[in-house]
């Protein structure tokens, strides 16, 4: 099958590489011809484990390629998906679709063969129905059908996330549609992957949904995590205490500095302004994100109270810094907010991340950064460990204490147990859990 994916950006980069790794003839289209070039090169726009290994392997294999030439692509395409960016609009909060729209009218034009023309970028509900009345409205002739096909990817596990789902959500209810997707995934409906068929509308709305009700989950564990340690109890208990019930479940219960990245911000910002939009207000949903905003701000105060409540003159190495382990993304990071605070106080910031300095280093102008988590710490105050990758769940803590100026260690994630942090010689202050000496 011949697929053509509009826009290289972390969905349509990993779902084109996959695809052609099912056997599809796959062309992936940006305008960014600096972006395509790299590619070209083997050089990947965004981290993410085994995406170059992957896409090396197809594009040799003669299934993947790169251009910057829509018209040809959709031309020969079977398939063509959506996958450009939908970032919060400026001023209203609502998904900015000109992308989106801007897109449709190029493949509009291009198409010279039956096709489905699949939205996979996130979209707020009633999107597919625009994009149907741009496609009649550009090319009347046009055989198309337009289709939601959500993505469920998790920065850091994409690959498998696409290869082992969950579900595969279809939002069409033409015959036609149907078959065609049934053939772009049929590897997958094979392994008996759940495929999932619903209205276009219905598809649109599972995956605002899907990431409101998990951002739901993480601000619900960060607020009893402050009752913890109000009351004297242990989030970490608390959490396995209450995710072994199954209908509850453990996942997205790990108490920490809150939620960030390219998704739960945004798409619950565009879910709520979806809902205003019908005047039916989400009022669960507009606690999560306040209470997520004002989480991040107080993770610098927690900070700045664990040095006494003065940072002036102060230094603070943040260990992590992207807003999960094994990506670079640094969108709506935790870190972010806290380097806002710690700056505010008087303090001077250094940084550390594994993956995301180039990336960090924009976004955080007066920050120092640094190649080891042991040369940020030298010398510091206190030590923050923001985001849990696995090169920091596995430090010398000795080590880092002999290093610092104030063996201070502030675990936003709750990595290491209280013990091992106090007998290698650091103070602990942490999030949810009491200290060991109460």
């Amino acid at each position: 099958m011949r697929i053509a994916v509009i826009g290289t950006g972390y969905v349509g980069l990993v779902s084109g590489a996959c695809f052609s790794d099912f056997g599809h003839h796959v062309v992936c289209v940006d305008k960014d011809a600096s972006k395509i070039e790299a590619l070209e090169r083997g050089v990947m726009p965004i981290f993410e484990p085994g995406l170059d290994r992957l896409v090396e392997r197809n594009v040799r294999g003669g299934r993947l390629e790169f251009t910057t030439d829509l018209a040809p692509a959709v031309a020969e395409a079977e398939a063509v998906f959506i996958a450009v960016g939908t970032p919060s609009r400026r001023g209203d909060g609502h998904a900015d679709l000109s992308y989106v729209f801007g897109a449709t009218r190029e493949i509009a034009t291009a198409l010279k063969r039956p096709a489905v023309v699949v939205t996979k970028s996130t979209v707020p509900v009633g999107t597919g129905d625009e994009v149907e009345r741009i496609i009649r409205e550009a090319a009347p002739e046009a055989r198309a059908w337009v289709v939601s096909n959500p993505e469920f990817l998790r920065e850091g596990a994409a690959i498998d996330d696409f290869k082992r789902p969950d579900r595969i959500v279809v939002g069409t209810e033409e015959p036609e549609a149907v078959e065609l997707m049934k053939e772009v995934y049929r590897p997958l409906y094979l392994n008996k992957a759940p495929l999932i068929f619903t209205t276009r509308r219905t598809a649109e709305l599972i995956k605002y949904a899907a990431n409101a009700f998990l951002a739901t989950k993480i601000t619900f564990i960060n607020e009893i995590a402050d009752l913890c340690e109000a009351v004297g109890a242990d989030v970490q208990d608390v959490s396995r205490g209450i995710g072994l019930d199954n209908r509850i479940g453990s996942k997205f219960l790990h108490a920490g500095p809150g939620y960030g990245g390219s998704c739960f911000p945004k798409d619950t910002l565009a879910l709520l302004k979806t809902a205003e939009d019908h005047d039916m207000p989400l009022r669960i949903v507009e606690s999560v994100v306040s209470v997520n905003d004002s989480r991040k701000r107080a993770m610098g105060r927690k900070v700045i109270q664990a040095l006494g409540g003065d940072a002036r003159e102060k230094t603070v190495a943040l260990l992590g810094l992207t807003f999960k382990p094994n990506t670079d993304d640094m969108r709506d990071a935790p870190s972010l907010s806290i380097v806002q605070a710690l700056q505010d106080a008087g303090a001077s910031v250094r940084g550390y991340d594994p993956e995301g300095i180039e990336q960090a280093r924009p976004l955080m102008p007066g920050v120092e950064f640094f190649d080891s988590p042991y040369d940020a710490a030298k010398g510091a105050d206190a030590v923050v460990l923001v985001t849990e990758w696995d090169v920091l769940r596995a430090l010398d803590l000795r080590q880092l204490a002999r290093t610092m100026t104030q063996p201070i260690l502030v675990d936003l994630r709750n990595v290491y147990p209280i013990e091992d942090i106090e007998e290698a010689g650091l103070r602990w202050h942490g999030i949810g859990r009491p200290p060991r000496t109460q």
